[in-house]
């Protein structure tokens, strides 16, 4: 009986240690500290892009899923007075000027995002949990404020998770919503 219960401890330990953490949210600017992207009091135009590594997984899924967080973003953060967001399939320097100049008439603000990594992260064997894991998001920002087109240029890496902690695809539009609010940082409504 005493080697049924040893056994059986000894089974639950991983359990234990894949289950028993909690997550910690970590934000890093390039360059940093940066002020807020968002003003209640603006109009904006969002320009964004993925621009995913060349092994990257589940492309068609991750860019869904980065849509949606970012659409959701937009809609409930009350980051500018009003948004419009716009999907484009490259985000170069020049393209984001040239948005900026058309945009003048309209919007005080042009924003271009690129989405450089949005996925679940999983290292086996780092530390006593055996398993630690979680969510990055990786951005560039470009602001561009209108009608001189000021810009500031910055890089964000968010992270969310642990030891004993794995994550999944299904929160990633939640983990994007987390990361843009971080990075823009948009004040309570």
């Amino acid at each position: 009986m005493h080697a049924i219960l040893k056994r059986s401890m000894l089974a639950a330990v991983p359990l234990v240690a894949l289950c028993g953490c909690a997550a910690t949210t970590s934000t890093n600017f390039t360059p940093s500290p940066q002020q807020p992207v968002c003003n209640v009091s603006s109009t904006a135009l969002v320009v964004w892009s993925p621009q995913w590594r060349a092994d990257q997984k589940d492309v068609q899924a991750r860019e869904l899923a980065a849509s949606e967080g970012i659409g959701r973003f937009f809609q409930d953060s009350g980051c500018f007075a009003s948004v419009t967001v716009r999907r484009v399939p490259q985000l170069s320097a020049p393209y984001v000027q040239s948005a900026a100049s058309e945009a003048a008439q309209r919007y005080d603000t042009v924003v271009g995002l690129t989405v450089r990594e949005l996925g679940p992260v999983v290292k086996i064997g780092l530390s006593a949990a055996l398993v630690e894991g979680g969510t990055e998001v990786v951005l560039d920002i470009e602001e561009f404020k209108l009608p001189n087109e000021q810009r500031r240029s910055f890089s964000m890496h968010w992270r969310n998770g642990g030891p004993g902690i794995v994550k999944g695809v299904a929160t990633l539009p939640q983990d994007m919503q987390a990361a843009l609010a971080a990075a823009l940082q948009p004040g309570a409504r």
